[in-house]
């Protein structure tokens, strides 16, 4: 166990845990978006950033990745902690105007305006589906390509990937929906087109027939498990 201070509150947290864990453990709130429990942790989107100190020294850590340690001191909300994260978010949604979680996000933490030029692009490269395909499904059937401004998430050669399992994981975890079952045309779809012919699992439906692992919704990865949602059941049987 570590004593450490969060905002003031003084207690001990496991070695193991991460910054963010340790104020989920706290109830302090923190955002997230590359974030997802039982996916490793990326720190890609920079949301997560809190100020640590260390002395005289204080510096911007993701606390997602931060393992907590003796002594450390925390601020989740600090002036300069708050104006790093906002900068971040701008960013993202001039990526990304169309995403609702983005738009979700600007409103909780009073983002009103974006002071740079929108790309419209339907990705903003948090990697989810990435981590999601390669971690939990065991595919790892996309990845991200290339760098800087042509960096892009695709399958190997941008050709419909023989290692896809056609889960539906990628599309359910997707915080910008941008990935679909349905492409132009065949040979670019990412998912390499779903043939349960159902709507994409983000909407709440699933398909217990045609899970590659057999868990038939069991392990709620690929169905996010609400009031009234049920199975649906594969037009093909």
């Amino acid at each position: 166990m570590a004593k450490i201070r969060i905002d003031g509150i003084e207690f001990e947290a496991p070695e193991h845990w991460t910054i963010l864990e340790a104020a989920k453990f706290l109830g302090l709130e923190i955002p997230t978006l590359c974030y997802y429990e039982g996916l490793t942790p990326w720190g890609g989107c920079r949301l997560c950033l809190v100020e640590i100190e260390s002395g005289n020294n204080k510096k911007l850590v993701t606390s997602c990745t931060y393992p907590v340690e003796e002594g450390l001191s925390v601020k989740t909300s600090t002036p300069r902690v708050l104006k790093a994260r906002k900068m971040m978010l701008e960013l993202m949604i001039a990526q990304c105007p169309t995403s609702k979680t983005l738009q979700d996000l600007a409103a909780k933490m009073g983002v009103d305006k974006v002071r740079f030029k929108p790309k419209w692009e339907t990705c903003f490269y948090c990697g989810l589906c990435v981590r999601m395909c390669e971690e939990q499904m065991m595919a790892s059937a996309i990845g991200f390509v290339n760098r800087g401004n042509k960096l892009k998430i695709t399958t190997p050669f941008d050709i419909t990937s023989e290692d896809c399992r056609r889960c539906g994981g990628c599309i359910y975890i997707c915080p910008a929906c941008s990935l679909r079952c349905e492409g132009a045309t065949p040979e670019s779809v990412i998912c390499a087109r779903c043939e349960n012919s159902l709507q994409p699992t983000c909407v709440e439906v699933y398909d217990n027939f045609t899970c590659w692992m057999g868990l038939k919704g069991e392990c709620g990865t690929c169905v996010p498990i609400t009031a009234g949602s049920k199975s649906a059941e594969n037009p093909k049987k």
